[in-house]
């Protein structure tokens, strides 16, 4: 058998496709300047330096936080999906687009001048498995399609 078949344990108790664990982590790691921020406003006096750690550039940082939107309204949406059919649907391309967004934002940050890093590295790295497994896994795509399971 293989490990992307879909099976009865897959199914919440209402009938729908749970959403894999991974996925929640791509969605963390969409929203990652997001969970910086957080963590920054949580250490109080060393936040800024926190933040200038990862985003020395403030415009970076602002762009940043745009990915963790989709993100954000995707968690927000997954305990009512059935409620809105169409705008779940539609956020498995969007969740895609960005993931693509933000394996190529590294490397063009790189690019423009940005010091190449462990953490830049690791986060290219982290972006293109993320890719590869949101357009592969079986079971999730099955999870934002409008057919009832």
């Amino acid at each position: 058998m293989k490990s992307t078949e879909i099976y009865p344990a897959d199914y919440d108790s209402h009938g729908r496709l749970k959403l894999p664990f991974l996925f929640w982590c791509v969605l963390l790691l969409q929203a990652r300047t997001w969970v910086l921020f957080v963590i920054a406003g949580a250490s109080r006096g060393q936040g800024d330096a926190l933040l200038a750690l990862f985003y020395p550039d403030h415009d970076d940082f602002w762009l940043g936080l745009l990915p963790g939107i989709p993100a954000a309204l995707t968690f927000l949406l997954s305990g009512r999906r059935d409620h809105f059919p169409r705008l779940w649907r539609a956020l498995y391309p969007l969740v895609l687009l960005v993931q693509l967004a933000l394996l190529v934002w590294q490397p063009w940050r790189w690019f423009t001048g940005e010091a190449l890093s462990g953490i830049g590295l690791f986060l290219v790295i982290a972006d293109l498995f993320a890719l590869w497994w949101l357009a592969t896994n079986r079971r999730l795509r099955a999870c934002f399609s409008l057919a009832q399971h």
